[in-house]
């Protein structure tokens, strides 16, 4: 008899840039905050941006303290060798300039368009507006302090100041990289600070008695509470795009088709809200009025949404302090991303499909048929998204070793194999 083949061990996962524990740190922070506002009614927009500081206020102490990622390589700096002021001065003035270019070109298109003081922008306007002076006073000790310590302090700030005040060594890449990176923080962030205190009024204010009495109103209520922890974090995320935090960006996304395809899944360029050339939801109705009067079912749908729901928020709980659309600030390997390589595009998706039900209409059959194909080009933008994202990562090779052993010992890609016949 032929010997059998030697047995593999699985290869460990490749490790992750960030741990379990800020996440999980961030996440005690936010919920004690949530129940402490619920207990005292505090359901304004104070409240909403003071859950921010208690969701981040532990992630960056866990950063610190535990993980000590100042400490970490990627950070590119030297703390052990601080230059004398007097050496990079020049460099830091350079810089500012460069930077100060930037804010004044988000400025301008913040203030050009009227969209941005309107409706949700409205309030992420009046935040940045009182944050912007700030911003612009503690960025001067803020970079020579850094400078000193950075192991190449002309980065993409300085390439655009030095472009600026006709310096030469200039590298236009760089350049395009900054803006590229600043142009993610510029479009995303008002988005989701304008946000913010919405979820969190509408679930600090739910009557719980009543939600508990109602399996549907208990879903929506914690389907809120998911969605504002996912808003919060990301909020977070966009705010501490820090090096010595190691959570600065290392690379946005240079590819067009990727910011295509991100751009018109938020506003104000989505294309899936209403009047939007993809919006599926006339002629469909929500989950529980298709299966209004039958409390089992609702609450077994309930369930899963929540549970979709969850997966969601913890896909943005994961990346800590490090959550942006279109970067690269380290490669996640941990929590959901140990499943999947795109947890809250998949979980999203599903919870769409399941909470619309487009095959069933208020109206006619071609009112079915045109929801479901629109839900499914949907979907179909968001694959387009995680395959532009993937490319954009592989130039890393730590993605590329995370995405191999994805392939092989991943529980979605291995069951998409599966019903593919692969394997």
């Amino acid at each position: 008899m032929a010997d059998s083949a030697p047995h593999v061990p699985r290869p460990p996962r490749p490790r992750s840039a960030v741990s379990q524990g800020v996440g999980l740190a961030g996440l005690a922070g936010s919920l004690s905050w949530i129940g402490y506002a619920r207990w005292h009614h505090l359901d304004g927009p104070y409240a909403a941006l003071l859950h921010l500081v208690c969701a981040g206020v532990p992630m960056l102490l866990w950063s610190v303290l535990v993980d000590k990622v100042h400490r970490h390589a990627s950070t590119g700096i030297d703390w052990a060798n601080p230059r004398p002021a007097r050496e990079t001065l020049d460099i830091s003035l350079t810089k500012l300039a460069g930077l100060w270019a930037t804010f004044g070109g988000i400025a301008l298109i913040f203030a050009t368009g009227r969209f941005y003081w309107q409706g949700i922008f409205a309030f992420a306007m009046w935040c940045l507006g009182w944050i912007a002076p700030l911003l612009f006073l503690l960025s001067i000790p803020y970079v020579i302090w850094l400078d000193r310590r950075l192991v190449e302090p002309k980065d993409g700030a300085w390439m655009l100041g030095a472009w600026l005040t006709g310096q030469p060594g200039v590298d236009r890449e760089a350049i395009y990289a900054h803006l590229r990176s600043w142009a993610v923080k510029a479009f995303f962030l008002p988005f989701m600070l304008g946000v913010v205190p919405g979820g969190f009024g509408m679930f600090v204010r739910t009557d719980l008695n009543a939600a508990l009495h109602d399996p549907v109103a208990l879903a929506n209520w914690l389907i809120t509470l998911m969605f504002l922890i996912d808003v919060a974090f990301a909020t977070i995320g966009y705010m501490l795009t820090m090096r010595p935090l190691d959570a600065h960006i290392r690379s946005a996304n240079p590819y067009a088709a990727a910011w295509a395809a991100a751009l018109i899944c938020y506003p104000p360029t989505i294309l899936m809200g209403d009047n939007g050339p993809l919006n599926y939801r006339p002629g469909t109705a929500e989950w529980s009025y298709w299966f209004a009067g039958h409390p089992v079912v609702l609450a077994g749908i309930g369930a899963v949404l929540v549970g979709l729901t969850a997966i969601y928020a913890w896909s943005t709980v994961a990346f800590g302090i490090r959550f942006s659309n279109l970067t690269h600030r380290g490669i996640l390997t941990h929590g959901p991303y140990a499943v999947s390589r795109h947890p809250a595009y998949l979980s999203k998706n599903i919870f769409w499909w399941i909470a619309t039900i487009p095959l069933l209409s208020t109206g006619t059959l071609v009112d079915a048929a045109r929801s479901t194909l629109l839900l499914g080009t949907v979907s179909g933008v968001y694959y387009w998204r995680a395959r532009t994202e993937e490319r954009h990562l592989s130039a890393d090779p730590a993605y590329r070793a995370y995405s191999g052993w994805m392939e092989r010992y991943g529980l979605v890609p291995r069951f998409f194999r599966w019903v593919m016949g692969r394997r």
